[in-house]
C-alpha cells in the first residue's frame, strides 16, 4: 500500500488507550465424550465458548506458526484421532464469518456431514473428553496512550502481545466479528479508511502475534509521511 492511497493525516477524534487483559478459563456445563455428544454440545453450548475456542485459543499458542487453528480440531486429533474430520475443522477460516452464530454453523455443519459419512464413529469414545470453555476476562490499562499516528505505530511496536491479541483478536466478538480495535479507530477517529481495512485483513491463523505486530507496523507506516 502506497502513502498516496489514504487520507492525509488528521489530529484523531479521540485518543487510542492500549489495553490489555486476563483470563481466568471457566468450564461449562457443556461436554463430550465422543463424537454425537460433541455434536449436541456444539449446538447448544454459549457463543463465547465458540469464540473461546476458536479466537481465543490463539493468544496461547500464539508462537506456533503451524498445526491446528483452533480447540476443536485439536481434540478431533488427537483425542479421536480423527485426522480427516481434524483437517477439516482446521480448514475454517474465521475471517470469513460476521458473526460467532454463523461460526457455530459452520463447524456444526462439518461435523454433521461427518458423521454422515461415517456413522459409525458416532458413539466411539475420546481418549479424554472435550470441555467446553468460556473465559473471564479483566480489562487492564497500560502505559501506552496514541495522540496521534506516530504515538500509535509506537504502542504497536513497544506493547506486549497480550494487548496486540485484546485490540486485534479478543474484540472481535464484542464488536460481532466485523472488525478489530486498532482499525475501528484508525478509520473512526484517525480517518485512514485504507489503512484500517488493510489490517483487518491480517491473517490471524497463519501469523504469530509478532507476526502481526510487525504486519501492522508496515501497513501503517507509510502513512506518516
Amino acid at each position: 500500500m502506497s502513502g498516496g492511497a489514504t487520507t492525509p493525516q488528521r489530529a484523531p477524534a479521540k485518543p487510542f488507550y492500549f489495553n490489555t487483559s486476563a483470563h481466568l478459563a471457566r468450564i461449562t456445563s457443556f461436554k463430550a465424550a465422543n463424537l454425537t455428544e460433541f455434536l449436541q454440545a456444539l449446538r447448544e453450548c454459549p457463543e463465547d465458548s465458540i469464540f473461546h475456542h476458536t479466537f481465543q485459543t490463539l493468544e496461547e499458542h500464539h508462537f506456533i506458526p503451524e498445526g491446528f487453528s483452533n480447540d476443536f480440531a485439536h481434540w478431533a486429533l488427537a483425542h479421536r484421532n480423527e485426522p480427516t474430520l481434524a483437517e477439516q475443522l482446521a480448514s475454517v477460516d474465521v475471517r470469513e464469518f460476521t458473526s460467532v452464530e454463523e461460526l457455530r454453523s459452520r463447524i456444526v455443519q462439518i461435523v454433521e456431514n461427518f458423521l454422515k459419512q461415517d456413522p459409525a464413529s458416532a458413539a466411539i469414545s475420546a481418549q479424554q473428553p472435550f470441555y467446553f470453555c468460556t473465559s473471564d476476562g479483566v480489562v487492564l490499562p497500560t502505559s501506552f496512550v496514541a495522540h496521534n499516528l506516530q504515538e500509535f505505530v509506537e504502542g504497536v511496536r513497544r506493547v506486549s502481545v497480550h494487548s496486540i491479541h485484546h485490540h486485534f483478536i479478543e474484540a472481535r466478538l464484542r464488536i460481532k466479528l466485523m472488525s478489530n480495535d486498532f482499525s475501528r479507530w484508525l478509520q473512526e477517529d484517525a480517518g485512514l479508511t485504507d489503512v484500517a481495512r488493510a489490517l483487518n485483513r491480517i491473517d490471524i491463523y497463519t501469523a504469530t502475534l509478532e507476526d502481526i505486530r510487525g504486519q501492522m507496523v508496515r501497513i501503517i507506516e507509510p502513512a506518516l509521511t
